[in-house]
């Protein structure tokens, strides 16, 4: 009768046990990993958000005597906008706005076009003359808090801004002249100081109103508040 063929030795029981024990870990570990990764983030609340909640709203309630907390005037979006009469001749300009804007709002920006054309300007319907992005609920708040209170103060001579951009139903307008006074920027690979307006949407039913709300966000209006006294007198 053939002997049976040779058996390779076991390894000890001990061996075989700290292998196993390297398995169950390393299974507990891949468990806890794709745990982690099916958590929701977690979003921090934007300061100036949290600031307008607690602060801010009972205090426009009792200077607007308002009593319905949710009449009280608020921030709905902020739309930042560039545009460059340059496009016209080179397009690849506006690669270059886009990805300095994005880094400016924390958002990706959309191309405008011209909507129709203009022999006199030599603009056809169509052409890309610029890029804009619109802000909204935490980014909206966090620009809000870098404009007022690091990139604003940056301007050169800056004294304030002026208090009569209002359209009339309390949404505020703010041209300006250079765009690297966000510090978001890397001025070494800016080619170009480029302009742009920030527009500032609220619910606000008066350009009073409007003026209140962003002057307790911290909007730095400049004078005495002459403005402000006579559009409280036209309400």
């Amino acid at each position: 009768m053939a002997d049976k063929a040779d058996k390779s030795p076991k390894a000890p029981k001990a061996a075989r046990g700290d292998r196993k024990k390297s398995r169950e870990t390393a299974a507990v570990a891949a468990q806890s990993v794709q745990a982690e990764a099916n958590e929701p983030e977690v979003k921090i609340p934007a300061r100036l958000k949290v600031r307008y909640q607690h602060e801010i709203v009972p205090k426009l309630m009792r200077e607007l005597k308002i009593d319905n907390r949710l009449r009280v005037p608020r921030l709905e979006k902020i739309t930042i906008n560039m545009a460059l009469s340059e496009a016209r001749e080179n397009p690849k300009i506006l690669d270059a706005a886009a990805e300095e804007l994005k880094q400016i709002s924390g958002q990706k920006p959309v191309v405008t076009k011209a909507r129709k054309a203009i022999s006199n300007f030599k603009l056809r319907a169509g052409l890309p003359l610029g890029v804009m992005v619109t802000l909204r609920r935490e980014r909206m708040y966090e620009f809000f808090d870098r404009l007022v209170t690091i990139a604003l103060p940056r301007v050169r001579d800056f004294r304030g801004v002026s208090d009569k951009a209002f359209d009339g139903r309390g949404n505020y307008s703010l041209g300006l002249r250079e765009h690297t006074i966000f510090p978001e920027l890397n001025l070494d690979k800016v080619e170009r100081v480029k302009g742009l307006t920030i527009s500032v949407i609220t619910s606000a039913r008066s350009d009073y109103e409007g003026a209140m709300l962003l002057r307790e966000l911290g909007m730095p209006f400049r004078g005495t508040g002459e403005n402000r006294d006579r559009l409280r007198a036209a309400l």
